[in-house]
């Protein structure tokens, strides 16, 4: 029975945002009138959820950490739960976390957790986020938690933000050296085709030169097949990702790169020892940890790695020895978990072997980029050689002949 996201007001006007399971529209009317309700929009919840809409709608990491650090240093100042969301709601320029913050603040206005608030917009709150938050509620640290979630989802933008950073150069590199070689052989090899044209019909050419003069021919007159050669790849590998097994596939070549391996590995490692440890410190059961932070490490591999441990800790063994026997964690990362079992002290064991393998990543990336940059101008170095050797050949050949 399919989903529909409805936005229906009461007879005093107030709004209500929800979710109903029904057969069809005119059902969720039915079910909205039994509650006296008038309903302003409805559709169904996949299309609420569609890639353009969710582009719109949804607010960036780091709006949602301010927004958790806010509330946050409200409620740690005496402000009310509801009037603190008042006031947020209020300040935000951000449509969709504006709307978002009305919603969370009727439902909890009527009794609804604030948990289970924001479970109902699993779009905008990771489930780390609502499992936090409701060991908040139930320990009575609700404030303490909500600035440990800023805190923790700034600082896993700032690392995602420098290993792109530290990309981005490599990248830059090796586009404009494609870009350069692409120009050259579209726009000033040609010029070239009628001095060599006697030396091509006596079949004198050299084979750089013929095979630089086949290329530019080719980047000329049929880049339009490359460039669909390129879409309909891009297309059919964005197809493959889309499956269970194509998705695993690439994770598993992934963390197998030479130099670029390594990064991501430590880096899933990484998030998983944070995550895990994190939801343990704030009262997270350990089984339920294990589910929120396999799905939160980015890697199938690693995933499914942790989804072997969890089976093994549901009966009542340790977590460290399955994790040690999948081969993809550090052999210092499963001794560091083995101890913290053994002195039952795991969640801050794990913070700091997050710590530590996030120190490790950015030594990794840091080498993977001094790597690259060289391996980069070498490539481009050698591409626009070729374009220059295949020039200067037959008139080197000529001169010798004369």
């Amino acid at each position: 029975m399919p989903e529909f996201r409805y936005i229906a007001r009461d007879l005093s006007g107030r709004e209500f945002t929800d979710l109903l399971t029904a057969n069809s529209e005119l059902d969720v009317v039915s079910q909205l009138s039994a509650k006296q309700l008038f309903p302003i929009k409805i559709q169904t919840a996949e299309a609420d959820k569609s890639p353009a809409l969710a582009w719109v709608r949804r607010p960036r990491a780091g709006q949602l950490a301010t927004f958790f650090s806010q509330l946050a240093d409200l409620l740690k100042a005496g402000v009310p739960l509801l009037r603190s969301m008042e006031l947020l709601e209020r300040q935000t320029s951000h449509a969709g976390l504006k709307t978002v913050l009305r919603d969370l603040h009727d439902k909890v206005a009527d009794g609804t957790r604030l948990a289970e608030s924001m479970r109902l917009h699993e779009d905008i709150f990771s489930e780390l986020a609502v499992s936090m938050v409701r060991a908040g509620e139930e320990g009575s640290f609700l404030e303490d938690v909500l600035k440990q979630i800023a805190d923790f989802t700034e600082h896993q933008q700032e690392l995602k933000g420098r290993v792109f950073g530290a990309m981005a150069y490599p990248a830059f590199l090796l586009t404009a050296g494609v870009g350069v070689v692409w120009a050259m052989l579209v726009w000033f090899v040609p010029k070239f085709e009628g001095v060599f044209k006697n030396m091509a019909e006596r079949d004198e050419l050299p084979w750089a030169t013929t095979a630089l003069m086949s290329m530019s021919k080719y980047a000329g007159t049929y880049w339009f097949i490359t460039i669909f050669a390129i879409v309909a790849a891009i297309v059919l590998i964005r197809q493959r990702l889309k499956t269970e097994e194509g998705l695993r596939q690439w994770h598993r070549i992934a963390i197998s790169l030479p130099a670029l391996g390594p990064v991501v590995r430590s880096l899933a490692v990484a998030r998983f020892c944070r995550i895990l440890g994190t939801l343990l410190k704030n009262g997270v059961p350990i089984l339920q940890s294990l589910r929120i932070s396999k799905d939160a490490t980015g890697n199938r591999v690693l995933s499914d790695a942790i989804a072997t441990a969890a089976d093994s800790v549901s009966t009542g063994k340790s977590l460290a020895a399955p994790l040690g026997h999948s081969k993809q964690f550090p052999a210092e990362v499963i001794e560091m978990i083995s101890v913290g079992e053994e002195a039952n002290n795991l969640e801050h064991v794990l913070i700091s072997v997050a710590d530590t393998m996030e120190r490790r990543t950015h030594r990794l990336l840091d080498l993977a980029v001094r790597l690259l940059e060289p391996l980069m101008l070498i490539l481009m170095a050698a591409m626009i050689l070729f374009v220059v050797i295949g020039l200067l050949l037959p008139v080197m050949k000529s001169s010798g002949t004369l």
